[in-house]
């Protein structure tokens, strides 16, 4: 299989660089594949899991949210957070979504929309976390 450049930024660190097979994005209007010789594209990404294929290992990163640009150099994802599974502190998480339910009550409107959006995702990251094995 042809493999590509990958490069995964966050304003903290670089969490990712070097060759892969493929890289699964969560993309705001749906999820995607990068293969090698991909069609250019830039896509929003939403909170989510990344996935990173290489050499037949999966390694599985939370981001949420960002940017992803796939051109002739590779696939670049200007993460807003890039946390590997295993630094995930996962009750810090949950906290996080408590809070974020809480808050809830005093948006309205599209800011009302938005933040219930945002919440189903990161719902959605911690339904996976705790329904699958995550190889």
């Amino acid at each position: 299989m042809a493999t590509f450049h990958f490069d995964l930024v966050s304003p903290e660190k670089m969490a990712f660089s070097g060759e892969v097979d493929q890289v699964d994005v969560p993309g705001v209007e749906g999820d995607f594949g990068v293969l090698a010789g991909h069609a250019p594209v830039v896509a929003a990404v939403r909170p989510g899991i990344l996935t990173i294929i290489s050499g037949g290992s999966k390694q599985k990163i939370i981001v949420l949210g960002g940017l992803a640009e796939v051109s002739e150099k590779g696939l670049t994802v200007l993460a807003d957070v890039a946390t590997s599974l295993d630094e995930l502190d996962r009750a810090e998480f949950a906290e996080t979504i408590s809070e974020m339910e809480t808050k809830l009550a005093e948006k309205e409107g599209s800011e009302l929309d938005h933040a219930i959006e945002r919440l189903d995702h990161y719902k959605s990251i911690q339904h996976e976390l705790n329904t699958t094995a995550l190889h």
